[in-house]
């Protein structure tokens, strides 16, 4: 089980973007060795394209998104402190896992 799940509330604890939180809209996992995991925060770490006019976008121009993080820049955000977090996986008797924050909280995906 991952500690960072899609829709997650998640806050930057290093960079310029440091302090801000946003949900996550996508996890970009790594096949390679070091196994650089990254995460798409909406409003953090937004950067100015200049697109070339296409077929598609014949008026072309400056275009603004969400570029990927590195996955260890963020913490998940505990539900009852709305502080960052790290997570413990907790394994019930049934076997299933589930996401607890340091206060206890369970952690769920867009919340």
């Amino acid at each position: 089980m991952n500690r960072l799940k899609v829709g997650d509330l998640v806050q930057v604890i290093s960079g310029k973007d440091k302090g801000r939180q946003g949900q996550i809209t996508r996890l970009l996992q790594d096949a390679s060795p070091t196994g650089a995991d990254k995460v798409v925060v909406e409003g953090v770490n937004v950067v100015t394209k200049h697109q070339k006019p296409n077929p598609r976008a014949p008026q072309g121009g400056k275009i603004t998104k969400e570029a990927p993080i590195f996955a260890s820049k963020v913490m998940p955000v505990d539900p009852e402190t709305k502080k960052p977090t790290r997570v413990k996986i907790k394994v019930a008797e049934d076997g299933t896992k589930t996401r607890v924050a340091k206060s206890g909280a369970t952690i769920t995906a867009g919340g």
